[in-house]
């Protein structure tokens, strides 16, 4: 027994007072983290000057080697960060990820290279990665929990990046689209929450569009008809919402008077048609509930109303029929 115990004693000395780095394919170095090297190749990627260390990057990921890449890459920015190298590896970071499929990390990693080095000198390449990015989930790419498992697409989100883009080049060429795009994503909201707010954003996303880029009649002309056509599709689905169909009007009607040539007038002034017919439809109905419970005074209100919104249609005759029985009944100053 006492020869066990002198043998675990002596181990135990040796493991303790000899130590050395263990084999293991990961390997933890503090401001590097943990990274996987194969087994008798650790910290053969490693260079002691920044440039040597990016070059090690850019061969690795000339090679798709994109897992040595990125960690050569990230060893440049966390070492030398304040190397004109630097920029050049976050990049390449960034593209690791892209390689990887490993997109809202990508996007974080051009984040980063944008507000840490704003004088980049691919700065709009980098904002058109993004946007690709963005475009991307728009499309219905799903986010990932953790990097690794995909976890159903997300609007919200994907808003958030566009905003991020825009507030990182606010006039840059494609800053108006990637306005128009939160717009859209909005709208891809209805699909999975129940009310009229996604509308109402996406309505409020294309007018700030039109607004902000109105110096590019483009872009301006299609934010405000789809702004009209966003308030349409709410007013369809609220019932008695007779302020969502004004809202509706009065921006078809702004971009008929703005744009008067564009070749959706036409249209638009067939849904103004339609809205004002829904209008009418639904004064109507106010109009009957204050007539059945002998209200007269409000169901005349209402009755006019249908004729001012829409005077040729068949709901006008019968409301211009009853006004006329209206006013032959007895008035009663109470109702």
């Amino acid at each position: 027994m006492k020869r066990w115990s002198v043998c675990l004693l002596l181990t135990a000395f040796c493991v303790l007072g000899f130590p050395y780095r263990s084999p293991a394919p990961l390997v933890y170095r503090a401001g590097e983290g943990w990274t996987y090297e194969p087994v008798g190749g650790e910290g053969k990627w490693q260079r002691v000057r920044a440039k040597d260390q990016l070059d090690v990057a850019q061969q690795a990921f000339d090679k798709k080697d994109y897992g040595l890449a990125l960690k050569a890459a990230r060893r440049v920015v966390s070492n030398w960060p304040l190397s004109d190298f630097a920029p050049k590896a976050e990049y390449l970071a960034a593209r690791c990820y892209e390689e990887k499929t490993q997109d809202e990390k990508a996007f974080k990693e051009y984040q980063k290279l944008l507000e840490k080095y704003p004088k980049a000198d691919n700065y709009q390449e980098i904002l058109q990665r993004q946007f690709a990015i963005c475009n991307r989930f728009l499309g219905g790419q799903w986010f990932k929990l953790w990097g690794y498992i995909p976890f159903f697409p997300n609007m919200d989100k994907t808003v958030e990046m566009y905003e991020m883009i825009i507030k990182n080049g606010p006039y840059s060429d494609i800053a108006p689209q990637a306005q128009m795009d939160i717009g859209a994503a909005r709208e891809k909201q209805t699909r999975f929450l129940n009310g009229n707010e996604p509308y109402i954003q996406a309505a409020k996303a294309y007018e700030r569009a039109a607004d902000r880029y109105h110096d590019q009649p483009k872009f301006a002309a299609d934010a405000l008809y789809k702004a009209g056509l966003a308030y349409n599709k709410q007013a369809r689905t609220a019932e008695y919402d007779q302020n969502t169909a004004g809202q509706a009007i009065a921006t078809f009607t702004d971009f008929m008077t703005l744009y008067p040539n564009d070749p959706r007038v036409s249209e638009s002034e067939k849904t103004i048609a339609a809205l004002k017919t829904e209008q009418a439809r639904g004064n109507y109905q106010i109009a009957r509930f204050y007539d059945n419970g002998h209200h007269y005074k409000s169901a005349q209100i209402y009755y006019n109303e249908v004729l001012i919104q829409d005077p040729n249609s068949p709901l006008a005759a019968s409301s211009l029929k009853r006004l006329a029985e209206l006013k032959k009944l007895p008035q009663n100053p109470t109702k």
